[in-house]
């Protein structure tokens, strides 16, 4: 990166006294054009601060959850930022590319590819984690204090990420996460695809084998709906409570009756979300 990376405002709504805005700009690592959106609350107009990296689920891009989840009010209140990158490289025409939902375009998995013909483009881990890092560090008033959370294929990103990067994120949510992807039919569809078939190259991208690890001691915080559709198929969060008793790690995972796998569910917690994360974002140390 350098201190010429350039940036195209795509759009910017005036929103709780701050500002949504969204940009384009090529990137290196997925080589392919991305937009991400960024929520500045108004204190980033005098000062420097927190953010909340949000990751959302299959299908998704930057606008779902920036438009549906409510959460510029209280982001506003608490002075915290919230960026949102895109889910997957765009316009790279792979071939069956756009053939299913949940793999390909909108479905990068949050996984560094090696297969080809995935390998070039789909690099989402090392973009979210260091190419978009760098460009906000650049362009925006943010003080280097982050968290992370996210939703569905999102939350595995989240999850995957605070427990691979001990230290970095000031903590970690999800809602309805793919806790274990190695053994549910969406991770193994994208595992196969983009990683091949050795399953050891797997573990490196699912929650409950970095926390069978050791891999980190950060507290995980999960909110998971009781009428989810996917819930017993693809999201088990019941292993990673297994797992997370077993190795004596920290989790808090909600059971929510009566919520399914939508941005209703997730609007209607994300005040708590938000609330737990500043007051860790907000902690000098």
């Amino acid at each position: 990166m350098t201190m010429t990376e350039h940036l195209e405002l795509v759009s910017a709504n005036k929103s709780f006294g701050g500002w949504h805005k969204r940009y384009r700009h090529r990137s290196r690592t997925l080589d392919c054009e991305m937009v991400f959106a960024i929520y500045l609350p108004p204190q980033a107009e005098t000062e420097r601060v927190p953010l909340l990296w949000w990751l959302s689920g299959l299908t998704c891009n930057d606008e779902n959850f920036m438009q549906k989840a409510g959460a510029h009010r209280m982001a506003a209140e608490l002075g915290i930022a919230i960026i949102c990158p895109d889910t997957s490289p765009r316009g790279t025409d792979l071939p069956g590319e756009h053939d299913s939902y949940d793999f390909g375009s909108g479905a990068g998995f949050y996984v560094n590819a090696t297969r080809e013909p995935w390998k070039r483009h789909y690099r989402m881990y090392d973009y979210v984690t260091e190419e978009l890092p760098s460009v906000v560090r650049q362009h925006f008033p943010v003080n280097g204090r982050e968290s992370i959370s996210g939703h569905s294929m999102g939350g595995h990103g989240a999850l995957v990420m605070a427990l691979r990067r001990p230290g970095h994120y000031r903590s970690v949510s999800a809602f309805a996460p793919v806790v274990n992807p190695t053994e549910c039919p969406w991770g193994q569809q994208a595992f196969t695809g983009y990683l091949g078939e050795d399953r050891g190259k797997w573990t490196q991208y699912d929650a409950c084998e970095l926390v069978a690890r050791g891999a980190s001691s950060q507290p995980l915080f999960i909110d998971q709906g009781e009428a989810d559709d996917f819930l017993e198929e693809q999201l088990k969060p019941e292993r990673l409570e297994a797992v997370c008793a077993e190795h004596d790690h920290p989790l808090t995972l909600r059971r929510q009756p009566g919520y399914d796998h939508s941005y209703y569910f997730i609007a209607s917690f994300i005040e708590e979300h938000l609330r737990y994360h500043a007051e860790r974002l907000h902690k000098k140390r």
